[in-house]
């Protein structure tokens, strides 16, 4: 298949008012290529961002505790980036907390710390309002089971203060979307979802109806839920494309409020992953991958 660039898959009105392309970016991977991993170089990094702008990227998702050692997401956007382009959107998580001493993020912020990751966030990425901010609940393990409700109204606060655009929640729920729906717009929702872990179907059912904005992490596999690569190959090479391609392509035809945000730090993959908004999975290939 040939390069092509993001606005190949389309767009999409996040929020009403900020029309972005489908196929966006994931900065978690910029540092490092995993939380225990070592950190990358910095300019590697810087390189990646501004390939992906040239290539026509205007979704960045990034977060205060996408880090590893010196290195941390926020700076390194700063400073390929700004001045930021006019249509880039920049979206953000608050809500999990770095243990100083091991770098990980392991504890979740209380309601009255949110007001300080949200200003050390515009503060950071040199913003004075951020268009998208999720509340990210919990960690890894089994979503839901705890009210959000106290922590997404602090949010909706600082939303009415102008220092947020638009909202969000991720690692929800149905029914802790609809606590987040009650309180304040939610605009989207970050989940884990990819071709083998399909658990979140009804809540993606529920964003395609309302039009809502959903954005998987681990679009890829990662996580406690890898990709099995070798089940995918034969379309993939029916379309000379490759099984991370196909993956992608795979999400974006599955509705049209899916928002592909594959991470790299690495150029060569960010080249491939943004060749999959050309890629046209044909009937009979998404019937095989609902299988």
């Amino acid at each position: 298949m040939t390069t092509n660039t993001p606005t190949s898959a389309g767009t999409f009105p996040l929020g009403g008012d900020l029309r972005i392309n489908r196929l966006g970016f994931g900065a978690m991977r910029l540092a490092a290529n995993s939380p225990h991993g070592p950190s990358r170089d910095p300019g590697t990094g810087i390189a990646v961002l501004r390939r992906a702008v040239e290539l026509g990227v205007n979704h960045i998702d990034t977060a205060g505790f996408y880090g590893s050692g010196e290195v941390h997401a926020h700076e390194l956007i700063r400073e390929a980036l700004s001045p930021y382009p006019e249509d880039l959107v920049i979206a953000t998580k608050v809500g999990p907390v770095r243990d100083e001493a091991t770098g990980i993020p392991s504890r979740e912020a209380t309601a009255d710390e949110l007001r300080g990751l949200v200003e050390e966030d515009l503060r950071r990425l040199g913003l004075e309002r951020l268009d998208l901010v999720y509340l990210r609940v919990g960690g890894l393990g089994p979503i839901g089971g705890e009210s959000i409700a106290q922590r997404f109204a602090v949010l909706a606060a600082l939303r009415e203060e102008g220092l947020i655009r638009h909202l969000g929640v991720s690692n929800v729920d149905a029914a802790q979307y609809a606590e987040a729906e009650a309180i304040a717009p939610v605009v989207a929702v970050q989940n884990h979802f990819h071709l083998q872990h399909r658990d979140d179907a009804e809540l993606l059912a529920r964003c395609t109806a309302l039009g809502s904005a959903y954005v998987p992490f681990f679009p890829l596999g990662g996580g406690n839920r890898p990709l099995d690569p070798t089940r995918y190959e034969p379309i993939a090479a029916r379309h000379d494309a490759t099984v991370a391609q196909v993956a992608l392509a795979w999400l974006l035809a599955l509705s049209p409020v899916m928002l592909a945000i594959p991470g790299t730090g690495s150029p060569e993959h960010l080249e491939e992953n943004m060749a999959a908004a050309a890629l046209r999975l044909s009937e009979q290939d998404l019937v095989e991958l609902a299988g």
